[in-house]
């Protein structure tokens, strides 16, 4: 009985590593894939132009501070768009939209989710259900309407842009949504009811109580907020295109350069694509452990 059972542990204990053998192959697998592609563009952002048209994947080069100083020659480079790249400008006007439009974004996410699922009142289905039907509507189908719009308010090609850019990120249904899944598992009501007997009041427990509840979810929508708005060139190109060079974003330098034929450097358009990943990573990097405790939240939860 007891061999029988010592077998049956050690064929389980086989299993059970197979799969975990198989499941660690499979992950390394997928981070070379994601990872694959920023490596090639980093290193290449280290290569000659010539190098990398006779070899396109290859280790890391040696030509880095030349393409540094491509980019930085008003002859070789910038005189070429007149000034179009403009790094710290350009790093400026992203991280003023992105940075606000985050902000915005997340809190008034959190508010509205955090009503829903704490108050009940008439037309709360509704609601709930026209947020996820505006979710399925994308910018493209009203950007028309949208820059009309815009243009009667005076809000484009200058800095008063930047008002039409950051504003509307209050309204995001998509991170709404993400917020009313996780607070309906993850947030008890008698804490509510609690602080309400206590007398405090009703923002107030949102800011003292919710809020540090949910703190790893407003993280993870933060990065997901912050690279959308920062990656974003569509709206920015639609409501700053008439703007001077030093008002436009990241990805509209970035998109001129490697739009631009009168320049055959690959070399410094990979560095030019390397510095718009830059800031992106350096959030990420800080704010990703609040994407762990996210899941292992959610895995308790469950």
């Amino acid at each position: 009985m007891a061999d029988s059972y010592n077998q049956s542990n050690k064929a389980y204990r086989r299993s059970l590593m197979t799969h975990s053998i198989i499941r660690l192959i499979v992950c390394i697998i997928l981070t070379i894939i994601c990872l694959f592609p920023l490596y090639v563009i980093v290193s290449n952002a280290t290569r000659d132009h010539q190098d990398i048209l006779k070899q396109g994947i290859s280790f890391f080069g040696t030509d880095l501070f030349k393409n540094i100083e491509t980019i930085n020659s008003p002859t070789k480079f910038a005189g070429l768009f007149k000034n179009q790249f403009l790094l710290w400008d350009g790093y400026r006007n992203s991280l003023i939209i992105a940075g606000f439009s985050t902000i915005f974004t997340v809190f008034f996410s959190g508010m509205t989710a955090y009503g829903l699922v704490v108050y009940d009142f008439k037309g709360k289905g509704f609601a709930t259900n026209f947020i996820l039907a505006v979710m399925m509507v994308p910018m493209q189908v009203v950007s028309t309407g949208f820059l009309q719009f815009m243009y009667q308010l005076h809000l484009v090609g200058g800095v008063q842009a930047y008002i039409a850019l950051i504003l509307p990120a209050i309204a995001a249904p998509s991170v709404v949504f993400y917020m009313l899944q996780y607070m309906r598992s993850s947030f008890p009501l008698e804490i509510v009811e609690a602080a309400r007997i206590d007398g405090c009041g009703e923002f107030r427990t949102f800011l003292q109580i919710a809020l540090p509840i949910f703190k790893p979810a407003f993280a993870v929508q933060a990065i997901f907020a912050f690279v959308t708005s920062w990656n974003n060139y569509y709206t920015p190109a639609m409501l700053l295109g008439p703007a001077d060079n030093n008002l436009k974003t990241i990805p509209m330098m970035v998109q001129s350069i490697i739009s631009a034929d009168k320049l055959s450097d690959n070399g410094a358009k990979y560095l030019v694509i390397t510095l718009s990943v830059l800031p992106i990573i350096v959030i990420y990097l800080i704010l990703s452990k609040f994407i762990v405790k996210g899941v292992a939240l959610g895995a308790v939860k469950g």
